[in-house]
């Protein structure tokens, strides 16, 4: 007999799947391997005999005279939140007197329908839904690295007791707020009891009776096979992993009749249905052998050197009219939380870390090499919210997104039309109220310009703060993948898209001497006349 090779490796594995999480099938395999009672000898040969007898070599009977083969070895598929009793549970819903909760009125339903069937079908696994009042005590007391003598952190002690659990959460009476939402002079206490991020969990726990023969029901004998976590984005938390061909894992009892167990827990979700294969097939066939498919997956990382405080960014992407489209389920615009400010040197920043994602396609028409494409531009606008909810305009931008793929982080200074004269200022500052831009394109080129040139002659602004985005572009196309010939075109609409980068360099460069030119103007301005020749240089 071969000797069994352990998995000694019971970390927890992180998994993201777009796919219902109810579509999550596990197959737990489970079996006895040996007892310390399983060889039983004389301690003393008996007299005329030189040898152990052999029958003492036979395994331990059980109460009944007999091994049950259920108890030795047992295989199941479970369905995530999918209740399996327990023998203990069995025992414990009978008795009506114990029901107290409607969900133990449920489950003594259940087992009463299961008993009426012939009795449930699984002996020693059994599970532990969200629904259930079990915790394991792993989320108490978890570790955050592998040091024998870690000592932990105050957010470390904050976040074991957290139970991210969605039973816990209870909604609002008559939907009136029993506190206010921001708190705008936090303490420092308020701010070290609230810096928790809990993200609603579901948890389930896949269990072992590990009872010795004819004892099931008991407590002390049940152990954890395995933990299951998702959490409202797809992510899925198996602990340990799969096993996958890696070797079955090791349960090893206590007490005097110590027992070996192992089992392997594999994923036995079916395979994708035809329909959702063919949609997987459609994204590729429906980009055209000329087209290129853009996906960003960005975020608004911070925003300063803004006047007021708390801090919000609305923004939208717009895509050229012609050669440019999107899926009619895409979101091109998004708007940020509230953020207050922090002193960094001599900037106030605000960080939202808010992401956000979209797609778009280019279908390549235009042969000719003289045409550039345009390319997609990402539009903001920073405001800033008061006490009594009213909001200014603190600045616009806008930045041309990148061309070539991979991660980029960008900063788009902002400016904001003013007006002159203290009473405009004081309007500002008291109602809130501020000059607007009803068209944020007027930040660039509007839409709905058609002429050759664009005048802002009289159209006074004021240079404000910046604004920090963070993209990662991700190109697709065919033609990467087909004949040479698609591929070549394809080469020539990427060498258009760096010469189109290219242009946009040369622009930035320009805008920057531009911002300077401005400011130097403004500088100007509010120098004494008398300092100022009338060729507009100082004078010394």
């Amino acid at each position: 007999m071969a000797e069994t090779v352990w998995n000694p490796d019971t970390g927890e594995a992180v998994y993201r799947s777009r796919d219902p999480v109810l579509n999550l099938r596990l197959r737990v395999h489970l079996q006895r391997i040996t007892s310390s009672n399983f060889l039983r000898y004389q301690p003393v040969a008996q007299l005329g005999k030189d040898l152990i007898d052999l029958a003492t070599f036979r395994p331990h009977p059980t109460a009944s005279g007999h091994r049950s083969e259920e108890e030795e070895e047992e295989e199941v598929v479970i369905g995530w939140q999918e209740k399996l009793f327990s023998q203990f549970e069995v025992d414990l819903y009978r008795n009506e007197a114990a029901c107290q909760s409607p969900l133990d009125h449920q489950y003594r339903q259940e087992i009463l329908k299961l008993e009426d069937s012939g009795g449930r079908k699984n002996r020693r696994i059994f599970t532990y839904t969200d629904s259930d009042r079990y915790t394991n005590v792993e989320e108490h007391c978890q570790k955050m690295t592998t040091a024998a003598r870690e000592v932990p952190s105050f957010l470390v002690e904050r976040m074991a007791n957290v139970r991210r659990r969605r039973q816990d959460r209870r909604g609002m009476e008559g939907g009136i707020l029993k506190s206010r939402i921001v708190t705008w002079e936090p303490s420092e206490e308020f701010v070290r009891n609230n810096h928790v991020i809990n993200t609603p969990l579901q948890t389930m726990y896949i269990m072992a009776d590990l009872g010795p023969y004819g004892k099931l029901g008991y407590k002390k004998y049940e152990h954890v096979l395995c933990t299951l976590k998702v959490d409202s984005n797809g992510v899925i938390t198996v602990k340990p992993d799969f096993t996958g061909l890696k070797g079955p894992y090791r349960i090893e009892t206590e007490g005097e009749k110590q027992e070996v167990w192992k089992y392997t827990v594999d994923n036995a979700s079916s395979l994708a249905q035809p329909e959702e294969e063919e949609r997987e097939q459609r994204v590729f066939k429906d980009t055209a052998p000329g087209a290129l498919r853009l996906f960003v997956n960005g975020e608004v990382v911070s925003a300063q050197g803004y006047e007021y405080d708390n801090l919000y960014v609305h923004f939208f992407v717009e895509l050229p009219t012609t050669n440019w489209s999107s899926p009619t389920f895409q979101q091109l615009s998004g708007i940020t939380q509230t953020c207050a400010t922090k002193s960094l040197g001599m900037e106030k920043v605000a960080y939202f870390s808010y992401p956000f994602t979209f797609e778009a396609s280019f279908l390549h028409e235009d042969e000719s090499t003289d045409a550039l494409p345009e390319w997609p531009v990402l539009y903001c606008e920073v405001l800033s919210l008061d006490f009594w909810q009213r909001y200014r305009v603190e600045g616009y931008g806008a930045m041309v997104l990148p061309a070539t793929p991979g991660s980029h982080t960008l900063t788009v200074s902002t400016w904001r039309p003013m007006e002159l004269g203290t009473v405009a200022e004081l309007r500002r500052f008291f109602i809130g109220g501020s000059l607007e831009l009803e068209d944020l394109t007027y930040v660039r080129i509007p839409g709905t310009f058609k002429g050759e040139r664009l005048s802002r002659f009289g159209f006074r602004t004021e240079t404000t703060g910046s604004v920090t985005f963070r993209l990662h572009c991700l190109q697709q196309s065919r033609a990467f993948m087909e004949s040479s010939f698609l591929r070549k075109r394809m080469r020539s609409v990427l060498d258009r898209l760096e010469g189109f980068s290219q242009q946009s360099s040369v622009h930035s460069v320009l805008e920057a001497f531009r911002r300077a030119r401005r400011r130097m103007q403004e500088a100007r301005e509010s120098l004494p006349q008398d300092l100022v020749s009338p060729s507009g240089t100082m004078v010394s």
